[in-house]
C-alpha cells in the first residue's frame, strides 16, 4: 500500500476515534479507506536511517520483508554490535529470529553469562495487530548503534530481540484486523498460520513456534523477559501499562525486588519521558461500571511472563492503550524498553544474584524426600484490596437500546480518582512436591513436552514394580466449544477452580511401570515446569490440556442380560445394596426412566468395573528413587 493512502485511512481511524469521543456514534464516519483523500507526511531526523514506521509519519508498519530488510541493513552497518540469528520456522515455513545487540561484538549467550552481562529478552508480535514493539525496537536499535544517542544502554547489559514471533499471523494483514485499536494502517491477526493464540502454548507447546520460542529461550536463558502487547477494554488517560508478576510462585528475593525497585524505577522513567505509565494492566472487575474498581491479575503458564516464572526469571508484561494514535503507542514502548536497558545496566550484579538464588531454590524442591515442601500450582484474589490512583476519563452509564446491557460512554474530561484495587493472592491449589515423578513409557505425547522443555529425564531400564503416590479423578466435565485447538477441563480463559470441573485425589498403591518409563527428579532448575505439566491441578497440566482424556473412557461393559441376572444376585446377597437402589429410583426419576443407567449402577459396584480403573491417573509421585532401575 502507497505512503499516502496508508496516511489517509489513520487519518479515517483517528476521525472515528475522535467523534467516539466527542459523543458522535461510529456511523456518523465513514470506516471505508478511500473515504478521506492523503494527508501530507513530512517526517523529521535523518531519513537515511528512519524506521519504516517513522519514514510514514506512525502510519504504516512495514511487513515482514521489509523489516527484515531494515533490520539487516543496520546488521552490515554495525556487525561488530548487531548478530541476527534464527532460531526456528512458522508452520508456513517463514524464518524466526532474534536479533542481538551487544556493545563488543560478544554474541555467545555462555560468554555473557559467564561475565556477568546481563541479558535482556524482548517478544514483539506474538499477537501480530499488536505490532507496536517491533516498531520501538527497530527505532531502538538504531539509537544504540547507528546514531548512538543511546549506546549508553549497551555498557553491560545485552539487548536481544524478537521482532516478529507470529510471523506468519503479522503477514495475515488487513485494515480491518482490529476493530478496538487505533492504526496503523494495516496490522496483523492474533492467531498464527492454524488460528492458535501463540500466548496460550508456552506450556503444552503444540505450535512449531512455541517449540522454537522454547529452544532460543534456553540457549539464551535470558535475566529479564519482556512481552509487548497493546490492550483491549476501556479507555483512561494511560498510554503505558505494564505488569511485573511478584505473587507467591515467584522467589521472594525477585519479587521484592519487583515491587521496591523495578516497577516504581519504570514507572517513574516512562512518566518523565513524556508519557504516562500505570504499573498494574487495567483490568476492571465490571466493564459496564469502571467505578466499581480495579480487578485481580494472575499469570498461569500458559501465558509468556506465567512461564518465565517456572524458569525462574521476572518477566515483564507491556500493554499500550488501543486507544492512543500509533506514534504515541511506538514511543511509549520505546522509553519503556529504554528505561529498563538502563535499570539492568544499574542492577546488573543484583538481578544476576537472584535469578542464580531461585535457580537453586527450583533445584532444591526435590531434595525433600518426606514431601513437605507445599508448591502454589493454582492462585487466585485473596479479597484484599488496596486504593488505586487511577487517572481515567468521566463516563456516562446508560441503557443500550442495542445489546440491553449497560453501556458506558466516556469523555476525554480527566477523572482521577482512587478505586479499589484487587490485591492479595490466595492460593487456589497447591501440592507437597515429591522427589521425583514416574511417566509410564506408553504416553509419549506427555513425555515429548517435557522434553522439548529441556527438563532433564531418565529411562528405566527394565519393568518396575513399586508403592508410588497418584491421583483418582472423577466427574470431569470437558469445554464444548474448542479452545485452542483443545476441548480442556477448565472453561476457556478463566482460572482453574478446583472441584468446579472434577477433583483429583490423592492415592497410594502399587504400580506397575514398563521398561522406557520417564522419571523426572525435582532437583533440577526445571523442576517447576515438571511440577505445572504433572500435576492435575495445575491450571495448563497436561490433564487439563487433555492429553490424559483417553483415562476417562470406559472400555469394557456389561451386556444387559447378564447384569438383569447379576444385579438380581447382588441384592439377594446385599439388603443394603437393593435398599440403596430402590430408593434412587423412587428419589431420581431420570435415573428411574434409564434402563443402561439402572444396570450401571450394580456394574460399577462389582470387581469388573474395578478393573477398568476410569480415571486413574497413570503418573507416579515417588517420594525417593531409591530401587527404581534408571539410567539417564
Amino acid at each position: 500500500m502507497r505512503v499516502g493512502s496508508s496516511v489517509g485511512l489513520v487519518f479515517v481511524a483517528a476521525l472515528v476515534w475522535g467523534a467516539v469521543a466527542r459523543g458522535q456514534t461510529v456511523a456518523d464516519v465513514s470506516l471505508q479507506p478511500h473515504a478521506v483523500g492523503s494527508v501530507p507526511c513530512a517526517p523529521s531526523g535523518d531519513a537515511t536511517w528512519m524506521t519504516p514506521a517513522e519514514k510514514s509519519c506512525y502510519a504504516t508498519t512495514p511487513d515482514y520483508a521489509e523489516t527484515m530488510a531494515y533490520l539487516n541493513r543496520v546488521q552490515s552497518a554495525a556487525p561488530g554490535q548487531v548478530k541476527i540469528e534464527a532460531f526456528g520456522k512458522t508452520g508456513e515455513g517463514r524464518e524466526l529470529d532474534v536479533v542481538v545487540v551487544s556493545r563488543d561484538g560478544v554474541f555467545d549467550p555462555s560468554e555473557l553469562h559467564k561475565a556477568k552481562r546481563p541479558i535482556v529478552l524482548v517478544q514483539n508480535s506474538i499477537h501480530a495487530g499488536e505490532m507496536d514493539g517491533k516498531d520501538a525496537c527497530l527505532a531502538l536499535l538504531r539509537d544504540m548503534v547507528i546514531s548512538k544517542t543511546k549506546a549508553s544502554l549497551l555498557e553491560r547489559a545485552v539487548f536481544v530481540f524478537i521482532p516478529i514471533y507470529n510471523a506468519d499471523g503479522h503477514e495475515r494483514r488487513s485494515a480491518y484486523n482490529r476493530i478496538n485499536q487505533a492504526g496503523p494502517a494495516e496490522m496483523g491477526w492474533r492467531g498464527n498460520g492454524t488460528n492458535l493464540n501463540l500466548n496460550r502454548d508456552y506450556l503444552k507447546l503444540d505450535t512449531p513456534e512455541a517449540r522454537a520460542f522454547n529452544s532460543m529461550f534456553h540457549r539464551w536463558l535470558p535475566d529479564f523477559f519482556v512481552d509487548d502487547h497493546v490492550t483491549d477494554g476501556a479507555d483512561y488517560q494511560y498510554d503505558v501499562t505494564f505488569t511485573i508478576d511478584d505473587g507467591p510462585n515467584v522467589p521472594r528475593g525477585t519479587a521484592k525486588w519487583v515491587d521496591e525497585v523495578a516497577t516504581p524505577t519504570l514507572e517513574k522513567y516512562v512518566d518523565s519521558h513524556g508519557h504516562l505509565a500505570s504499573p498494574t494492566y487495567i483490568n476492571f472487575v465490571n466493564d459496564n461500571d469502571p467505578g466499581e474498581g480495579l480487578g485481580f491479575n494472575d499469570d498461569p503458564p500458559r501465558f509468556s511472563t506465567g512461564y518465565v516464572i517456572l524458569e525462574g526469571r521476572p518477566g515483564m508484561l507491556v500493554e499500550l492503550h488501543m486507544l492512543k494514535d500509533y506514534k504515541t503507542r511506538v514511543t511509549g514502548n520505546y522509553e519503556i524498553l529504554a528505561g529498563l536497558m538502563e535499570l539492568m545496566n544499574r542492577d546488573a550484579d543484583k538481578v544476576i544474584a537472584l535469578n542464580a538464588a531461585a535457580d537453586k531454590e527450583a533445584e532444591a524442591l526435590g531434595a525433600h524426600p518426606l514431601g513437605n515442601v507445599m508448591y502454589p500450582l493454582a492462585l487466585g484474589w485473596s479479597g484484599d484490596t488496596t486504593p488505586f490512583l487511577f487517572r481515567g476519563y468521566k463516563y456516562t452509564r446508560e441503557l443500550s437500546a442495542v445489546s440491553g446491557a449497560m453501556r458506558v460512554e466516556y469523555s476525554h474530561e480527566p477523572w482521577n480518582v482512587s478505586l479499589p484495587f484487587q490485591t492479595g493472592f490466595k492460593v487456589k491449589a497447591e501440592t507437597r512436591v515429591p522427589a521425583a515423578y514416574i511417566i509410564p513409557a506408553q504416553w509419549v505425547k506427555v513425555i515429548d513436552v517435557l522434553a522439548a522443555h529441556q527438563v532433564e529425564m531418565e529411562r528405566t531400564t527394565a519393568v518396575w514394580t513399586g508403592d508410588v503416590e497418584t491421583y483418582q479423578c472423577a466427574g470431569m466435565a470437558w469445554q464444548e466449544p474448542p479452545f485452542e485447538g483443545r476441548h480442556p477441563t477448565f472453561n476457556g480463559e478463566a482460572m482453574h477452580d478446583p472441584g468446579k470441573y472434577g477433583s483429583c485425589v490423592l492415592v497410594r498403591e502399587k504400580r506397575t511401570f514398563p521398561a522406557g518409563s520417564a522419571v523426572v527428579r525435582l532437583n533440577q532448575r526445571l523442576s517447576k515446569v515438571a511440577l505445572e505439566w504433572l500435576e492435575p491441578a495445575g491450571p495448563d497440566s497436561a490433564l487439563q490440556w487433555g492429553f490424559f482424556d483417553s483415562i476417562f473412557e470406559q472400555r469394557e461393559y456389561g451386556e444387559a442380560y447378564v447384569l438383569e441376572s447379576l444385579a438380581r444376585e447382588m441384592m439377594a446377597k446385599d439388603p443394603k445394596l437393593k435398599t440403596e437402589f430402590e430408593k434412587k429410583v423412587a428419589s431420581d426419576p431420570v435415573f428411574a426412566g434409564n434402563a443402561y443407567a439402572r444396570l450401571e449402577f450394580f456394574y460399577e459396584r462389582t470387581p469388573w468395573f474395578a478393573a477398568n480403573r476410569v480415571g486413574q491417573y497413570p503418573v507416579g509421585r515417588l517420594l525417593s528413587v531409591d530401587g527404581v532401575p534408571v539410567a539417564r
